[in-house]
């Protein structure tokens, strides 16, 4: 077991040790973790592991030794698998070299050209660290290259104000920031209209992810750019999830409609920090003189190295048709396993297959996540890690699936034995806390 801290050990298949160590950063770090969606209130204590100690190909390991299919797969960053031997080995060779310098390094453009040649319609790229960062940037650089302040969304895009203001936590934030933010519904050009048509030449952007829960219809990728056009709007795809995801070109590839800024993260560097803004030099040009945006660590380079390494394999080894075909296979698994279980209703899985999204509608809405948290728990004692999605990666195997989809049919089948009123009863710990309040 790896040392915890300088003097303790956490001890193996110790339950004592595990709680000492959330007591420990419970007391020094807010909400015990740097990543609300990792921290105690989205796993069921008790059943599902509190600490990761190490990683492997598609698997966890806790620090009680555990070891668990992966399918957050750190939240959608892994996509060869964890600790892949390509991207180990060039962080390792680029480390004696040294990491982030006085001057940029060639591995800036390097992969930055790397970029351009796969993603359609780039032509020039500017690294950040998170997909906070990276929508951000692009809100910012359509205000500039509009003159205008508003900004339509659909989803999720990060922490920063622009964005935040307009969810159900938006403390903090000043009143003037939030009124600039409107949502829309995904898949609904109505409700984006309505939007648009209430501050009638005032929008800077549109934002969306081109795909999440569900695919876009055939008709509205299409249609967000026809209404950024008639508005004078930009059209950003935040894929910060998507990309590289989908396909080597990401959804733009995918569902063959261009945006006029793109942001990307996640899988771009198999797990190293490093996102990207990306697009035509008309609208990069911004971030040369007009629009700040520069961060000591943009071009730290064993991100960049990974990244490197991560593009090539994805190259190589026809990594998407892999991601798609297991996807599906999963997907597919799953959704028999609900209609066979009578809770065809109630659970789905839905979205692009190299990211599906289990979806459950709760028979008792006003008592909480009950059946969600039971998912969660009835799999992890089945030695998978589940929160909602379902990231596939490069090292999952057709075994790996077929394993995985068992666990879900068991863990299905004991919700439908205690559905609707029972589910409450059999929780082995606290029900799941919703990051975000519905409206």
């Amino acid at each position: 077991m790896r040392a915890i801290g300088d003097t303790d050990n956490v001890q193996q298949t110790s339950v004592t040790s595990t709680q000492a160590l959330l007591s420990r950063a419970e007391r020094v770090i807010p909400g015990a973790t740097q990543t609300v969606s990792k921290g105690p209130s989205q796993w069921v204590q008790g059943v599902a592991p509190v600490f990761a100690d190490h990683a492997q190909g598609p698997y966890l390991w806790d620090v009680e030794g555990r070891r668990y299919f992966d399918l957050p797969m750190a939240l959608g960053p892994i996509i060869l698998g964890h600790a892949h031997p390509a991207v180990a080995d060039a962080i390792r060779a680029q480390l004696d070299g040294g990491i982030t310098f006085t001057l940029p390094h060639p591995l800036e453009t390097i992969v930055a050209e790397q970029i351009v040649s796969l993603v359609p319609g780039a032509e020039m790229v500017r690294f950040a660290k998170s997909g906070s960062d990276a929508t951000s940037a692009a809100v910012r650089a359509a205000r500039a290259i509009t003159e205008r302040d508003r900004i339509a969304f659909s989803g999720y895009h990060g922490w920063h104000d622009w964005h935040i203001g307009a969810t159900s936590r938006p403390r903090g934030v000043p009143a003037a920031v939030r009124e600039l933010t409107h949502p829309f519904a995904f898949n609904d050009l109505e409700s984006l209209d309505a939007v648009l048509d209430r501050h009638p030449d005032q929008f800077a952007a549109i934002v969306l992810e081109p795909a999440g829960v569900h695919e876009p219809t055939s008709e509205f990728l299409g249609g967000l750019k026809e209404r950024a056009r008639a508005h004078g709007a930009l059209l950003i795809f935040d894929e910060v999830i998507t990309g590289f995801r989908l396909a080597l070109g990401g959804a733009q590839e995918r569902y063959g409609v261009q945006a006029d800024l793109l942001c990307f993260g996640k899988a771009l560097s198999n797990g190293m920090p490093l996102s990207a803004i990306v697009g035509p030099e008309r609208f990069m040009s911004v971030f040369e003189q007009d629009v700040f945006f520069s961060g000591t660590h943009g071009g730290e380079v064993l991100s960049l190295a990974a990244c490197a390494a991560t593009l090539r394999v994805m190259i190589e080894e026809d990594v998407h048709t892999q991601l798609w075909r297991r996807g599906e296979a999963l997907l597919s698994a799953i959704n028999t396993s609900a209609r066979r279980h009578g809770l065809g209703d109630a659970v789905a899985a839905t979205g692009a297959a190299p990211r599906s999204v289990v979806s459950v509608a709760e028979p008792q809405p006003t008592e909480g996540q009950l059946a969600r948290t039971f998912i969660q728990q009835e799999l992890a004692r089945r030695g998978v890690l589940f929160n909602g999605s379902n990231f596939m990666s490069h090292m999952h195997s057709d075994e790996d699936i077929d394993q995985i989809a068992d666990a879900y049919d068991e863990a299905l089948e004991a919700l439908a034995g205690l559905w609707p009123d029972g589910i409450a009863q059999a929780l082995a710990g606290p029900v799941l806390a919703p990051v975000f309040r519905a409206p």
